[in-house]
């Protein structure tokens, strides 16, 4: 009897109970990286297109209206039909060849049925951003 209880009190390693909720926890962390690393990585994408079309439109001295047209062709050529430029930034300058740009949107994702998990990305792009 003695050595039986020894034995229990020296026992070690993870229960049955340990490694399910180690599992679940597991599934979670890769469920939320699986929704929030492409919003993330789609958003540095756009940031960069939004930045590299600035920097030509105001180069080339082009008026507001001619960098949301070449936005939106760059984004479809980029097979990104969902997104227009309209509902991803608002001008902060509409002077031309001083075109400055508020970058405003979320992307929704869903994390368990009901469940939604909303990123929302904002910054100001500028001449001096797009450089």
């Amino acid at each position: 009897m003695m050595q039986q209880l020894s034995g229990l009190a020296t026992q070690r390693g993870a229960s049955v109970t340990n490694i399910v909720l180690i599992i679940m926890m597991l599934g979670i962390a890769v469920k939320l990286l699986v929704a929030i690393v492409p919003a993330q990585i789609g958003d540095y994408q756009l940031t960069k297109l939004l930045s590299a079309e600035l920097k030509v439109a105001n180069d080339n001295n082009e008026t507001a209206k001619q960098f949301v047209e070449r936005v939106n062709k760059q984004l479809s050529i980029n097979a990104d039909y969902d997104t227009k430029a309209e509902d991803v930034f608002t001008f902060t300058n509409k002077k031309t060849g001083q075109l400055a740009i508020h970058k405003e949107y979320a992307v929704t994702n869903t994390f368990f049925s009901n469940v939604d998990i909303v990123n929302r990305f904002e910054g100001d792009i500028d001449m001096a951003t797009a450089e």
